[in-house]
């Protein structure tokens, strides 16, 4: 399984934040072709002093084929669009695979 994960800094107005990413973003999201899974972590805490971020996001693929069909498609683009315009700045993506321990 693979994943491309999001991770978000605190928002200036997180009230705000919070209602266009769960009332508008998300739902785009969960139109994206091949997507499997959603997580959302909200960060409570650090093991020193204020944690760096706000939120996380994991969007789970099957395949590396599928993620980037996936990134790719027009349902993805406007929820970048989507995102950009309200979190531009906040946000710092990564992709990472599944590791069995």
């Amino acid at each position: 399984m693979v994943k491309l994960i999001a991770l978000y800094r605190k928002p200036a107005d997180p009230a705000a934040f919070d209602q266009a990413y769960f009332e508008t973003h998300v739902p785009l999201v969960k139109q994206v072709p091949h997507l499997r899974r959603v997580e959302i972590s909200r960060v409570t805490g650090a093991p020193r002093g204020e944690p760096e971020f706000y939120l996380i996001a994991e969007l789970y693929f099957d395949n590396q084929t599928e993620m980037d069909a996936a990134m790719a498609s027009p349902e993805n683009v406007a929820a970048g669009k989507n995102l950009m315009g309200f979190a531009k700045g906040l946000v710092s993506f990564a992709f990472a695979e599944s590791v069995a321990v």
